[in-house]
């Protein structure tokens, strides 16, 4: 194993990631007793990577800033300490600074042990949790329902769909091609809408009269308003992230205060930031490894492919483009 190994940086602050990142080279730290050494062999893509450059995530941070988030890797070495992890065992990982680097460093608390570090795995365990957990903890999601899902084929959009067609819900989706299209209707998606072709404003008003019961939205923007008008009596909107304010930061608007949307129909408005749901982790990522298993969940890569450190920049304009479908990683070469 030759003596460093290449990671990403942000050297200075900006939502352009080409502009903010950098390749630097970094020395093996020893081990504590507690630690693992992971080789990474699988990062994943997410919208979000462009607010860690703009430092939005951590306001008191200075670069240089480690980047990326969640990576599947396999141990290669352990601290004296550790006794649940062995050299040899695949992991997932999500940390702030964990995801865009050829090894990774950490607690043994931190990894997820995991029967292969494959795409799969790693979708799973983040775009999967956060649908999951979302959905039932969050958002109470029963069955009988009409739900409302936005970016319907992304990375944590299609693991919401079916999610909620698993629990015996309609489903609506939203997305921006007719490839897109087809992944929804593959999935089970009852209603599909194609906001380039289909005014989703118009479609909602005319088709669901009585509004969702549920809405699992990551776009914001205008979006967020429409789908706000759109909640039902008692209507829960999960707000899990704002994708389409994230290149240029938070659109400041002048409206009425959102209260005399809500009160009306005695609905609300919940943000999910998964995190902070640590303690349901465990059962979600067992239920969700159970019905992939089973082939009762589909989970969806996308097939762009990106390889090694230096493609980053070129993977995350890519998903920033919205061409894609399902979850987007980065491979590590061997």
């Amino acid at each position: 194993m030759a003596d460093t190994y290449k990671k990403l940086v942000a050297t200075t602050f900006s939502p352009d990631f080409r502009e903010a990142a950098e390749v630097v080279e970094e020395e093996f730290p020893a081990l504590a007793s507690n630690e693992v050494l992971i080789k990474n062999q699988y990062a994943a893509v997410n919208a979000t990577d462009v607010n860690i450059t703009a430092g939005r995530y951590e306001p008191d941070a200075e670069p240089p800033l480690d980047l990326g988030v969640e990576a599947a890797g396999i141990v290669v070495d352990v601290g004296s300490d550790v006794s649940y992890l062995s050299t040899g065992d695949a992991v997932i990982t999500s940390s702030l600074g964990g995801g865009y680097r050829e090894y990774n460093v950490e607690r043994v608390g931190n990894a997820l042990k995991v029967p292969e570090a494959s795409p799969e795995a790693l979708s799973i365990v983040v775009s999967g949790l956060t649908a999951s957990i979302a959905l039932e903890e969050v958002g109470e999601m029963s069955h009988d329902e009409t739900v409302l899902v936005t970016a319907a084929a992304g990375g944590t959009g299609h693991y919401a769909v079916q999610l909620a067609k698993i629990a015996g819900n309609h489903v609506a989706g939203t997305c921006s091609t007719d490839e897109k299209m087809d992944l929804l209707e593959q999935i089970g998606c009852d209603r599909p809408i194609n906001y380039e072709k289909e005014d989703v404003a118009s479609v909602l008003s005319a088709e669901y009269e009585d509004g969702f019961d549920l809405i699992y939205e990551g776009v914001g923007g205008p979006l967020f308003d429409t789908c706000v008008d759109a909640l039902a009596r008692h209507g829960r909107l999960l707000s899990i992230g704002y994708v389409s304010e994230y290149q240029d930061g938070p659109e400041s608007v002048s409206r009425e205060r959102i209260y005399t949307s809500l009160i009306p129909k005695s609905a609300s408005i919940r943000g999910v930031f998964l995190p902070h749901y640590r303690e349901h982790f465990s059962a979600h990522t067992k239920k969700l490894m159970r019905l992939q298993q089973s082939g009762t969940l589909e989970v969806f890569i996308d097939d762009a492919t990106f390889e090694g450190i230096e493609s980053i920049f070129d993977a995350v304009a890519y998903l920033q483009s919205g061409k894609s479908r399902g979850k987007l990683v980065v491979r590590f070469p061997d």
